[in-house]
């Protein structure tokens, strides 16, 4: 290949070679984190893995832009789905599982020098805050959770006709639509996306009260939320601001001193010699 075809960016490790990571000199890592499942009858398995990779990616680069010192690591494409294994090859990932590969990621990290870690999720059904705290007390590592869907949220009323989140609903489909619209099916071939409301409405609606919603009986079409009016210009909007504000993040967490509150990094003498 020759030079002026070489494209390999810095900072996306799946791309890098060893020498511009060791010139480039990372001191924060993006873990991109999605999920394969269905979404509904127009969206491809892999949405949430799309998402999180493509929001890493670009906030990514217009971090590095900035000064930044940013690796974004490969996306780990498996999220817990246990109420989701009706549908035809989705895949999920138990609490344990997903604890010991965020353990192993940081660990080696560490190993290396790098002690700052974002955790980039994209999909409703991961939650990471006990597995980061346990991860904490035993490697010397500060991790940052973001949920990826949450940072354009602010926007929902003013682009959206349905501003709750929900699962390859208008959001979701008008990301995809603008990220990767050869693999999004006809919007006619879409189902509505109607969840069943219960026949239990204190258990359903009382606020404080969660519990894990059986999804082939929550939805026909294993949606949640109406896509039908999503657009690529809505998706382009609402991606944009979702790489505006974690970029900015991105370049505070990366310019901050140790020990500058909240970042703390605890060296407890239990923890295990790295």
């Amino acid at each position: 290949m020759s030079e002026t075809n070489f494209r390999a960016r810095p900072y996306i490790l799946h791309e890098a070679n060893y020498h511009q990571t060791r010139e480039f000199r990372p001191n924060v890592a993006i873990l991109p984190w999605g999920a394969t499942e269905a979404h509904n009858w127009h969206l491809p398995h892999g949405t949430d893995t799309i998402e999180a990779s493509a929001l890493a990616e670009a906030a990514a680069g217009k971090a590095v832009a900035a000064g930044a010192h940013c690796l974004v690591l490969p996306t780990i494409p498996f999220g817990n789905n246990n109420t989701q294994l009706t549908q035809t090859a989705t895949i999920t990932m138990r609490t344990a599982t997903q604890h010991a590969v965020l353990f192993d990621v940081a660990d080696s990290l560490v190993r290396q020098g790098i002690r700052r870690l974002v955790l980039l999720n994209f999909h409703g059904g991961n939650e990471f805050k006990a597995i980061i705290r346990d991860i904490m007390l035993d490697i010397p590592i500060f991790i940052v959770q973001i949920h990826g869907f949450k940072l354009a949220s602010g926007q929902f009323p003013k682009l959206l006709q349905e501003s709750h989140l929900g699962h390859a609903d208008e959001f979701e489909t008008s990301l995809l639509l603008h990220l990767t619209p050869h693999w999004v099916a006809p919007l006619d071939s879409a189902g509505t996306g109607a969840t069943n409301p219960g026949n239990l409405p204190l258990l359903t609606s009382t606020p404080g009260v969660w519990f894990p919603r059986d999804w082939e009986t929550l939805t026909a079409d294993t949606g949640d939320g109406n896509p039908k009016q999503a657009t690529a210009a809505k998706g382009e909007k609402l991606f944009q601001q979702s790489v505006d504000v974690l970029a900015k993040l991105l370049l505070e967490f990366g310019n901050a001193n140790d020990g500058e509150f909240p970042l703390i990094i605890r060296y407890w003498q239990s923890c295990r010699t790295v």
